[in-house]
């Protein structure tokens, strides 16, 4: 019996492990069939352009490049337009179920917000690790957190931005860098030290009591509830 329950627990944690996996590759599975399937309609369509000209693909590969990269260009335009339309809402309300789907569309629509200012990316420096020294973050919403006055700042890593650690951070120890945006950042994170922040802003170095803290960013920007 105490092996029957052994071999039923290995089991179950094989099945419960086998489908944690397989959640976790589809949404990845899924984009690549995508751009493999986006690609092979492209190909089709730029050869059927040349070949209507009486262009043969295999020996004028840079006017293949080109029609590729023309009709790529149009195809996310096209994208880019119907985003704003009822049309994205039905084609999410498709996928909307899938493992991820949610995950992805996120993390996409922050990098959006970004660069639309539809939600603001601040980059902050907050009190760090050393009694002196301070980190420069992000943050990518300026709700509050769970803790009453205190905010969520991503340190990410570098050179690889996309991981990296979340802190719950006091109001009061954050101050806001002005003069950045969420490429120069990157940027920043990019160049592993070898630039610094001043260097890419263009800008005089200051002293941490001539930023503005977030409370003070708080009282000219309130949220809406």
């Amino acid at each position: 019996m105490h092996q029957d329950n052994e071999n039923k627990t290995f089991l179950e944690k094989f099945k419960s492990r086998t489908i944690q996996g397989l959640f976790w590759i589809l949404p990845i599975a899924a984009i690549l069939m995508l751009i493999f399937w986006v690609y092979d309609k492209i190909d089709s369509i730029v050869n059927l352009i040349l070949d209507f000209f009486g262009i043969n693909p295999q020996n004028n590969e840079f006017l293949w490049v080109i029609g590729v990269v023309l009709v790529l260009v149009f195809i996310l335009y096209i994208i880019g337009y119907l985003i704003k339309t009822q049309v994205a809402h039905y084609v999410e309300s498709l996928f909307h179920d899938i493992p991820g789907f949610s995950t992805i569309k996120d993390i996409i629509g922050i990098f959006n917000s970004s660069k639309e200012g539809a939600t603001k990316v601040l980059v902050v420096a907050i009190r760090g690790f050393a009694n002196e020294g301070y980190n420069i973050g992000l943050m990518y919403s300026q709700t509050q957190s769970i803790i009453k006055d205190h905010y969520t700042v991503t340190l990410s890593q570098t050179p690889l931005p996309n991981g990296g650690y979340l802190f719950e951070v006091h109001k009061d120890n954050i101050f806001i860098i002005e003069e950045a945006t969420f490429d120069d950042n990157l940027q920043y994170l990019l160049s592993m030290g070898v630039k610094s922040l001043a260097e890419i802003l263009n800008t005089e170095s200051k002293s941490i009591e001539e930023m503005k803290s977030l409370t003070e960013w708080l009282k000219e920007h309130p949220q809406e509830d």
